[in-house]
């Protein structure tokens, strides 16, 4: 970790407000002028095809942005957000792994207390793969924006801590008009903003966060749970007998009471795995 050095940092960071909403109303725009209904969206049910095009469009604009941001007010090249790759693969494939476990973990203790009821599962490939395009386009956008860009500037101004928690309240405040949100949920992506950042405090690299994010989101879309309350394809069917602070209810797992355990847990792990890394290499 580096010292505190540039007090601009936390001025460069309030930019990280037009990478995330000019590109969104940018690519509605232009969906809404080729004739997409975004109506739909409002409904929590996820369209894997027009959501793509959305995600994509958004990530177009924002890289056009976020170039001319690290060109004229950074004064860095874009790959200084964390976008170097070299010896990152076992990071990469860390990230993907834990969030499979975790998910697993949630689905089967869910199940084997009942809060949770298991109905059918449908393999659908297609949707699948297009699944996997989409969560993969979430994560890089906002990790991107959260990580890369907005942590990156607040670490220049402020120790990792004020770092931390000034990103996370961003982070969780921009899900809170998602449907069937909580205040535990909010609490709960809150939380999550630490436990995607804690590496980069130690690494200035993505790739793990972006891993980890994806690996969260699409593999609790195929456990069955709403992802931030939003209804996605699942490989996994299952009905919640009673809706509450256990289970998630309509928000999904990130409503619940073992998300909260899972997040802070899961936090001291990343924390210490790469701290202790960062004392080897140096």
């Amino acid at each position: 970790m580096k010292n505190v050095t540039n007090h601009n940092g936390w001025i460069k960071s309030l930019l990280s407000f037009f990478l995330l909403f000019v590109p969104q109303l940018l690519a509605g725009l232009l969906l809404l002028l080729a004739g997409y209904d975004l109506n739909k969206m409002s409904s929590g049910t996820v369209d894997l095809n027009t959501m793509i095009i959305l995600e994509y469009s958004m990530i177009f604009f924002m890289i056009i942005m976020l170039y001319l941001f690290m060109k004229f007010i950074d004064k860095q090249p874009i790959i200084e957000l964390g976008f170097k790759i070299n010896g990152r693969l076992k990071e990469f494939n860390f990230g993907l792994i834990l969030g499979f476990l975790i998910m697993a973990f949630a689905f089967l203790f869910l199940l084997s207390i009942n809060e949770i009821v298991f109905v059918n599962y449908s393999f659908n490939l297609n949707k699948i793969l297009l699944s996997i395009v989409l969560f993969a386009g979430v994560s890089i956008f906002e990790e991107v924006i959260f990580r890369g860009y907005l942590l990156k500037n607040l670490l220049e101004s402020f120790n990792p801590y004020v770092a931390l928690f000034l990103s996370s309240i961003f982070f969780s405040l921009i899900h809170g008009s998602n449907p069937n949100v909580t205040s535990l949920g909010l609490c709960n992506i809150f939380l999550a903003g630490f436990f995607l950042g804690a590496s980069y405090v130690f690494t200035k690299n993505l790739w793990f966060p972006i891993a980890l994010h994806f690996s969260w989101n699409f593999f609790q879309s195929m456990f069955g749970f709403k992802v931030s309350g939003l209804d996605s394809y699942s490989i996994i069917d299952f009905t919640i007998p009673k809706n509450n602070m256990l289970n998630g209810g309509e928000f999904g797992f990130e409503s619940s009471y073992l998300s909260i355990i899972v997040l802070i847990f899961g936090t001291f792990i990343i924390w210490n795995y790469f701290k202790n890394k960062n004392i080897e290499k140096n």
